[in-house]
């Protein structure tokens, strides 16, 4: 008997060239305006926005398809205030006491970010991804492979849908995050991965205004594009050119 799983076809739409760069720039376009929010609205989330980011965190592939990632959601205030105070105890040493060296703090300074976690009271939403160092298989454990990468990939696609939802949200990685673990009573082969507050932001809400990296600062095309492209880009598409100035008339000599 074999031990792989069945197989399905598989045909995606071929779409022409230039209706999936549509599509892609406008992906990009709506990517590109999502920033990581500190100042979030206490309007409420419906649970079911929760849910259906985390089916697309779902869709992310993962070593050997062990998928070894838990996501924990807390609306309940008592509980994320618990986590606030908590969070806020590791991040005053981070800050204030030492943990953190000098050439971390100058990288975080131009960011404003602090030891200060209010916002972890006012977002509706909380939302813990557990990375699972082994995944239940009936009744014993399966070492899990990959575990990082897995997780991280789910979490930029859970992310992704967040913004598509117009929520906001923020990559808190408090240092150690061992709390999370005991306040949400989590089983040993599950350690904290990313703390996510989900919510609307603030009216007013402001993030700081940085610019990302340039296309040639994040890609290098080995050899060089140009000897590798099968379909030549073109130019670029750009306004239509002026119409012809008018000549002016020409005086016939008096």
């Amino acid at each position: 008997m074999s031990d792989h799983y069945p197989v399905r076809p598989y045909a995606p739409p071929r779409l022409p060239v230039e209706e999936g760069l549509r599509r892609v720039r406008a992906l990009f376009t709506s990517l590109d305006d999502r920033r990581s929010v500190r100042a979030f609205s206490a309007e409420k989330v419906p649970a079911e926005c929760i849910e259906w980011a985390v089916r697309c965190a779902n869709t992310a592939p993962s070593g050997a398809h062990l998928q070894p990632w838990r996501f924990v959601a807390v609306g309940d205030p008592a509980v994320r205030h618990r986590i606030r105070a908590a969070a806020e105890v590791e991040e005053k040493i981070n800050y204030e006491g030492g943990r953190l060296t000098p050439e971390w703090r100058a990288a975080l300074a131009p960011l404003g970010t602090d030891a200060d976690k209010s916002y972890l009271d006012i977002a509706p939403w909380i939302v813990v991804c557990f990375a699972e160092k082994s995944v239940v298989r009936g009744d014993r454990l399966q070492k899990a492979y990959y575990v990082n990468e897995s997780v991280g990939i789910a979490c930029g696609l859970f992310i992704q849908a967040l913004h598509t939802m117009g929520l906001a949200t923020l990559t808190h990685t408090p240092n150690p995050m061992a709390f999370l673990t005991e306040i949400l009573e989590r089983p040993a082969h599950e350690r904290p991965y990313i703390l996510f507050p989900v919510g609307y932001p603030a009216r007013g809400a402001t993030v700081p205004d940085i610019v990302r990296k340039p296309l040639d600062a994040a890609l290098t095309f080995f050899p060089p594009r140009a000897a590798q492209d099968p379909v030549p880009a073109g130019p670029k598409p750009g306004p239509p050119p002026p119409p012809p100035r008018p000549r002016p008339t020409p005086i016939a000599p008096v």
